[in-house]
């Protein structure tokens, strides 16, 4: 397994799980270079952001393009499969009282997921409810949108993912998650059976 990561000083967190980091900075690397760190790679999944109080431009920059350059760059190393995890709630970019960043961060994401509905990649966009940092459960609440608002600890939205990985039919779904009463298994076996 390899993590792109953007500072050196992360490059410990993921040696430390037994990966592989490589420092590449999504918002300048060109999708040739950074195609070279994916081959030979099952899946690629997109979990960059550029994070709050960043500037409506980094939304843009990170949020949206960094996605689509990591497309690009899958397309190029013959990876076929793209796991991006987007969010709840794109639909409020425009309404009255909207936060003009995170309206940004809301258009940036959708734009993404458009983007990425058009690639000939088997992909699967999550989109969780605010992330929050408690142990997860492994009880989830996962839907075809719309799912109404709550929130998920960033555990459960690991675990959800790997579940997906695992799951080629997920392939071409786009689905919602919240902290739940299913778990994982049952979740994705029900969401999957509602076509």
């Amino acid at each position: 397994m390899t993590g792109l990561i953007r500072k050196p000083e992360q490059v410990h967190d993921l040696e430390s799980l037994g990966a592989r980091a490589v420092v590449c900075d999504l918002e300048w690397t060109p999708a040739a270079d950074l195609a070279k760190h994916l081959h030979g790679a099952d899946a690629v999944l997109f979990a960059a952001g550029a994070g709050p109080a960043s500037g409506s431009a980094r939304k843009e920059t990170v949020d949206r393009a960094a996605a689509v350059l990591l497309a690009d760059a899958a397309g190029l190393a013959g990876v076929g499969r793209y796991l991006m995890i987007s969010t709840m709630g794109l639909d409020r970019a425009d309404d009255p009282g909207t936060e003009p960043e995170f309206a940004a961060y809301l258009r940036a994401k959708a734009l993404a997921e458009d983007e990425l509905r058009h690639r000939d990649l088997a992909w699967t966009i999550l989109r969780p409810g605010r992330l929050t940092d408690e142990q997860g459960s492994g009880l989830v609440h996962l839907a075809a949108p719309p799912l109404p608002s709550g929130s998920v600890p960033r555990d459960d939205v690991a675990q959800v993912l790997l579940a997906l990985l695992d799951t080629p039919s997920s392939a071409g779904r786009t689905l919602e998650l919240t902290s739940g009463r299913e778990s994982v298994a049952e979740a994705l076996r029900t969401v999957l059976s509602t076509g």
